[in-house]
Formats: C-alpha cells, sequence, structure tokens
C-alpha cells in the first residue's frame, strides 16, 4: 500500500513526507521526502528501527520494498519516467527502467513487477526484470489505480476498466490474460486491494460510502460494508489482514474503519424469544418490500471496530499486523508520524492508541491514553504471530539487457555495471530463513515451502 503525500495541509511543514507505503507483508514501513528514502522495521511497538536511509535522490514520491529483502524501487520528481531498482545493502544500483510518460504507481511480488502510467501497465519478470507485457489503451487512470496480488502462485492483477463507473478488471498476470471484469460501483474507483491469498478483491468509489469484497477469480460479491451515511469521504487506503478476517478502511476524515468478515450463516434462523427479537424479524422481512437501494442499505454490515486520528485531511495509510503477537492497527500519516493501535480481535470497538513515533526525526511522542484493558487472550488466533513469508532470491548470472519483441519502444533499460557476481545474488538475505528454503536451479528461482 502506497500513497503520494498530499502537499495542501503540508505548507507548512519542513521535510514533509512525499510519501509512505508498508511493505507485502506489513514488516517494513517505507517514507520518500524531499532529500532522499527511510525504510523502518515495524518488528516492535516501543521501537521504530530504521534500516536504511538514503539522500543520494531527491524528491523521491515512489518508493517500494520487495518483503524484508534488500530490493527497493524509487521514483524521484527530478526523473518522473525513470524506475531505479537498488540493492540497498550493498549500495549498488541493479538496474532503471525509461518509460514514455510519467510514472504513477509500482506493486511488486516475488514473481511479479507492475507499473502503472495513465493509459498503460507494464508487467516485468522480478527475476531476472525482463519484460513480459504491456497492457494498452486501458481507460485514463491518473491516480496510478492498481493492485498486484503479494500470492506469487497467481499473480492477479487489478485495475479499472471505466473512467466513468466502478468497473474493475481482473487479470492474471501469470498466464497474461484478461480473466474477467466486475461492475464493483456505479462511480469512479478510489480504492482496489488483493487479500494476501490471491481469493478476495476489495473495493471503494470516489463517494467512500460502501466497501464490497469480490471472489477472485469468479468476481462475486461476497460482503458489503457501510463505511458512512452523513458524507462523501476520500478512500486514501484499504487493507486487508494477513489473515483475511478484517478489512481496514482509512480516508480523509478522523476514523478509521476496521470490518469484520464473518460467514454469514444461511440456515434458517431460530424463532426470536423476546420483543426486540420479534421487532428485528418484522424490519428484516419488511425490507423485501421496499426499494432495492433502501433493502440494500439496510443488508450493509457495519465497522466491527474503529481508530480515533487527531487529525482529519491529512493523506495516510493504514494497514493491519501482529506485532509481539497481538494485532495491531498501524496509521503512517503525511505529517510525518506513525500511529500504533491496540486492535481487539473479539470485541472490536474503540481501538487504543499506545504509541507515536516520529518518522522524521528520532524518539517517539508520550501517549496521551494508555491501554489498561488486560491483555487478550493469546489462544485466540488473531494473537498467533503469523508464519514468516520471507523469502530468497537469486538470478540466473547470465541474464544480460534484452529487446522484448514488439513492447520494447516505450521502455528502456540500463543496468549498472557490477564489480563481481550477479546485480541481483545476495538481494534477498538468507537463503534459509523461517522453515522457507530458497534456492536457484537450472536457471530460475525454485522454492519449496512447507505446508502450512
Amino acid at each position: 500500500m502506497e500513497a503520494e503525500a498530499a502537499d495542501g495541509p503540508l505548507a507548512g511543514v519542513e521535510a514533509a513526507l512525499s510519501c509512505f507505503s508498508f511493505n507485502q507483508d506489513c514488516t517494513s514501513l517505507a517514507i520518500g521526502t524531499k532529500t532522499g528514502y527511510k525504510l523502518f522495521s515495524l518488528s516492535s511497538v516501543e521501537q521504530l528501527d530504521q534500516v536504511h536511509g538514503s539522500d543520494e535522490i531527491p524528491d523521491v514520491y515512489i518508493v517500494e520494498r520487495l518483503f524484508s529483502s534488500s530490493l527497493v524501487v524509487v521514483v524521484s520528481h527530478t526523473k518522473p519516467r525513470q524506475m531505479n531498482v537498488y540493492h540497498f545493502k550493498k549500495g549498488t544500483e541493479i538496474c532503471n527502467y525509461s518509460y514514455s510518460s510519467n510514472i504513477l504507481s509500482i506493486r511488486l511480488n516475488r514473481q511479479r513487477l507492475l507499473v502503472c502510467l495513465e493509459e498503460s501497465i507494464y508487467i516485468h519478470n522480478i527475476k531476472d526484470m525482463k519484460l513480459l507485457k504491456t497492457i494498452l489503451d486501458i481507460p485514463a487512470n491518473p491516480t496510478g489505480l492498481c493492485a498486484l496480488s503479494i500470492n506469487h502462485s497467481n499473480s492477479y492483477v487489478a485495475y479499472p476498466g471505466s473512467l466513468t463507473t466502478g468497473e474493475i478488471v481482473l487479470y492474471d498476470g501469470h498466464s497474461l490474460k484478461t480473466v474477467c471484469t466486475i461492475a464493483a460501483h456505479e462511480g469512479t474507483l478510489a480504492a482496489i486491494t488483493f487479500n494476501a491469498a490471491g481469493s478476495k478483491l476489495a473495493s471503494a468509489s470516489e463517494k467512500g460510502t460502501v466497501i464490497r469484497v469480490f471472489s477472485v477469480p469468479e468476481g462475486q460479491k461476497l460482503y458489503e460494508f457501510r463505511r458512512g451515511m452523513k458524507r462523501y469521504v476520500t478512500i486514501s487506503s484499504l487493507v486487508f489482514s494477513t489473515d483475511s478476517q478484517f478489512l481496514c478502511a482509512s480516508s480523509n476524515t478522523e476514523t478509521v474503519h476496521i470490518f469484520k468478515l464473518e460467514h454469514l450463516n444461511n440456515s434458517r434462523p431460530e424463532e426470536p424469544s423476546t420483543w426486540s427479537g420479534y421487532v428485528g424479524k418484522m424490519f428484516m422481512a419488511a425490507s423485501n418490500y421496499l426499494p432495492a437501494q433502501v433493502s440494500d442499505m439496510m443488508n450493509q454490515d457495519r465497522a466491527f471496530a474503529t481508530g480515533r486520528l487527531n487529525f482529519s485531511g491529512q493523506r495516510n495509510i493504514c494497514t493491519l499486523s501482529t506485532i509481539q503477537k497481538l494485532p495491531r492497527l498501524l496509521v503512517a500519516s503525511s505529517d510525518g508520524h506513525l500511529y500504533i493501535y491496540n486492535l481487539d480481535p473479539q470485541d472490536g470497538g474503540d481501538c487504543v492508541l499506545i504509541k507515536t513515533h516520529r518518522l522524521l526525526g528520532s524518539g517517539s511522542d508520550e501517549n496521551k491514553e494508555n491501554d489498561l484493558r488486560p491483555s487478550l487472550p493469546q489462544s485466540y488466533a488473531a494473537t498467533v504471530a503469523r508464519p514468516s513469508t520471507s523469502s530468497a532470491s537469486t538470478v540466473p548470472d547470465n541474464v544480460v539487457p534484452w529487446k522484448s519483441e514488439g513492447q520494447n519502444e516505450a521502455v528502456m533499460m540500463s543496468r549498472a555495471p557490477q564489480k563481481s557476481g550477479h546485480p541481483l545474488s545476495g538481494v534477498f538475505g538468507d537463503t534459509r530463513k523461517n522453515g522457507v528454503r530458497l534456492w536457484a536451479q537450472n536457471g530460475g528461482l525454485e522454492s519449496q515451502v512447507p505446508p502450512a
């Protein structure tokens, strides 16, 4: 999840954030500023450790890290048509690409790297950076809205299919073919995101009042949530929890909404035994005779939990992560702060702010609130630390610059000279970690992952 910071609220803030993004498994936060970029580890609540910082490239407006590897992709306002790929631990540039127009967003997983321009999308093979496909003549997409499944076994891509309605195009990043189109909303899309498995797709329109979840690849509607009714808002981020039990949405308001994806029971409900139960049953029965819009509104689920921000109108992104074996809500804002909240996965309600970190300096702000509630039960599934998804990768030594037949007119690639070895060797860190064993074999990346 990546966001370019808005200019309005930050006019008087020195060295304000120009962009910020969480990595694919929410273990790292990347920020871009006027002077460069920084990477932070999110392994602790109390301490925010800086993993890397660089001031070699000014005016960074896109920075994306691949999981917890050493690979980072950077785009600067000084060269907005050029994508730079770095091995930040070695301090070397792996390669760079130039495109026909400004780069608006970048998405990546362990198999694919997606570059979104206003009217085209480029799909690269991340193992050797080869250009695989150029999706041309897409509807004008001035914000670079797109999504890529982090599950490299399917690598689904989603992007707007219309300039005037909320149509979503679902594309297979492996077979390089269109899967289906989803009529998600009446209005223009504002946010789309996949869950970690790539089996669900969530979306919100520019109105920001209704959030829908669809099955992938079928495109069937599974859930519908109402964020609010009183006013339209701008959804700035939309993200699933790793276990796909929750969906989080932040906007330009002071409230972050968390929805719970519960399986509906299709069996016949028991007869109500109380007066309120009878009223509720009559109310739901009456919805069958109301206009469709009113009936849909009555059947939409509301937020399971909320996080209250002490600001509104600022660009921000949110994520749901497990830190120190407990579920947390994280919100990064364009004023240069990271807010960490406790999330009660059983009862929901108001999330409690427990820590505020400065991203543009050192130290953390004193909390105005303390979490005085007892610890959540450790046996609950959401409190168990999720399995690590870190991996290793190596690119064959014989990879050299290439030209993709029929697709090289708008893309130019160059690679920085290397002293020894392959430019991507070691970029993914240790080859044995947390039960995941990966190695380079037969000129490509293969992996063996223990069954879940």
